[in-house]
């Protein structure tokens, strides 16, 4: 998704949780959470299958994702790979799906007095339209 990995985040895969125990309070034992590391999702999803994501508890951004294919890797093919997209990734810390959107008005409006701050916040070169696969990419070879 692009997002930097700084909140706490969960899977929940054929009514399983996994989630980065490393990341969890000590002092929070929730039983049944599996540890997101111990497990490959190409192992837990097929074709067909559709899951939950979840990042960042406070600002709530729930994805639901849909596994269209699975395929064979292709010699010579360097995975992971995106193939395609839209849209620039979320900012950190924007406030869930209502502090983007508020964002988003925000900066569509130069003549809106929040304006300064919002770009500044979100960088001058945050455009929402933009996809970038090279920049994905780029992500993608730290995984």
């Amino acid at each position: 998704m692009g997002w930097t990995n700084s909140h706490l985040h969960e899977f929940v895969i054929k009514g399983q949780r996994y989630r980065d125990l490393e990341q969890m309070d000590e002092d929070i034992d929730e039983p049944g959470t599996n540890d997101e590391r111990e497990f490959r999702l190409v192992k837990l999803v097929n074709e067909g299958d559709v899951f939950e994501y979840e990042y960042d508890f406070g600002d709530c951004w729930q994805h639901e994702i849909l596994v269209e294919k699975v395929m064979e890797p292709e010699a010579g093919v360097e995975y992971p790979r995106c193939v395609a997209g839209e849209r620039a990734c979320r900012p950190e810390d924007c406030g869930g799906s209502d502090g983007y959107e508020e964002l988003f008005e925000v900066l569509a409006d130069p003549g809106h007095e929040e304006y300064e701050h919002y770009r500044g916040w979100a960088g001058e070169d945050f455009d929402p339209e933009r996809f970038g696969p090279e920049k994905v990419k780029r992500v993608l070879r730290r995984v």
